[in-house]
């Protein structure tokens, strides 16, 4: 790994990647391979920090990030910002990088809409781009490049999910990333479009069922994951669907019936205590993607035109022991760090604003750098025809 030389040099774009977990240390590690630009690893945990440091040679900054006034302090100095954190800090952070005026590039899944900050990052001169992962993501960007080569489009359908390779019951699961942000997939109604109309539907609802060669039967169910495509893609039926085991959903939906993943404070024995809260908290240990567990990940893109001409693309890597990395953190993080190169060498050009991951799809040297370079990196991406 190319530890970084000339440091303070006014030459050497500077990166910082808020947040050091899965995510975060895929992005960082996969940029300080390059001997051009210097990276820097925020994060409160010193551990964690320490270890990137020791084995990529990234700069390293300890700090709590939850505070958006501290994360506009700390990226002042830096020519591109990415951030990896859960998604309840994503609006906060996002609040504060606008304020510095900052290049901006957002993995985090926040509840909130980024785009409602887009006035704001127009006069501060911010660039952003937000919701940058596999789906939503690379997702928006096929649908939004597919659509943009029909004339007219009839139906968008998204599938995506990240799973353990081998099933351990009872939940044959395990969460790659915040299992806060697993299950506020879980809970947030979600929207599709049916003739043209938005509609919400009971999160874990509309399942199906999908046969993958090599990897089995998967379920298939509704979660919000269309999010801008909603209001940015010109096609009147659409849905993002996630995937998992068969029997998942129905496991959720108990928790769900019984009341368990509700915020509202239950008394029990002189302390409120908040079912979901509490469920998390034990979620957090069974879910766990244990080091060395192998997982894929699998991304599944059909656009539909009203010709009944049909694209599409199927995006899967799985994980080996000798990779150290999930395979989900490399589907987001190698994006993100291919794509924080293209910020940095005029591939990507944004106007000021917040932009949702269509914005790229306009430039079809995006997509052709983003196959190449992920194909260097093992990860399958393209027609399915190919």
């Amino acid at each position: 790994m190319g530890a970084k030389k000339g440091k303070g040099s006014a030459k050497m774009p500077r990166i910082i990647v808020l947040g050091a977990g899965r995510v975060g240390r895929v992005i960082a590690r996969d940029l300080a391979e390059d001997n051009n630009v210097e990276v820097t690893m925020a994060d409160r945990r010193q551990e964690v920090l320490d270890d990137l440091k020791a084995t990529c040679g990234c700069n390293t900054i300890r700090e709590n990030l939850a505070n958006p006034e501290l994360v506009r302090r700390i990226v002042g100095e830096y020519d591109l910002v990415i951030g990896a954190l859960p998604g309840a800090l994503g609006f906060g952070t996002l609040s504060g990088i606008i304020a510095a005026g900052k290049p901006f590039i957002d993995t985090s899944f926040m509840p909130e809409d980024p785009s409602t900050l887009n006035k704001t990052a127009i006069s501060s001169g911010a660039k952003v781009l937000y919701d940058f992962g596999t789906a939503p993501g690379i997702s928006n960007i096929i649908a939004a490049w597919s659509c943009s080569k029909m004339k007219e489009v009839k139906e968008i359908r998204v599938m995506a999910g990240g799973l353990p390779v081998v099933r351990q019951r009872p939940w044959e699961y395990a969460a790659p990333f915040s299992v806060a942000d697993v299950v506020e997939e879980y809970v947030r109604p979600a929207r599709v479009k049916v003739a043209g109309e938005v509609r919400e539907y009971p999160a874990l609802s509309m399942i199906e069922r999908l046969d993958v060669p090599g990897i089995g039967t998967l379920e298939a169910f509704v979660t919000d994951n269309l999010r801008s495509m909603l209001k940015t893609l010109d096609c009147p039926n659409m849905v993002a669907k996630t995937l998992r085991y068969p029997g998942h959903a129905k496991r959720i939906n108990v928790l769900k019936n019984a009341g368990l993943l509700d915020d509202s404070p239950v008394h029990v024995k002189g302390s409120d205590v908040s079912p979901k809260d509490l469920v998390l908290a034990k979620l957090e240990s069974t879910w766990a993607l244990k080091r060395g567990m192998e997982d894929f990940t699998l991304l599944k893109v059909d656009v539909e035109g009203s010709d009944g001409k049909v694209h599409r693309w199927r995006l899967f890597d799985r994980s080996a022991p000798h990779h150290g990395f999930s395979s989900v953190a490399r589907t987001t993080g190698f994006p993100t760090a291919i794509v924080a190169r293209m910020f940095l060498d005029g591939t990507v050009d944004l106007q000021p604003g917040v932009h949702p991951p269509e914005a790229l799809a306009a430039n079809d040297s995006v997509i052709d750098k983003m196959r190449e370079e992920l194909k260097t990196r093992g990860v399958e991406f393209g027609p399915e025809d190919d």
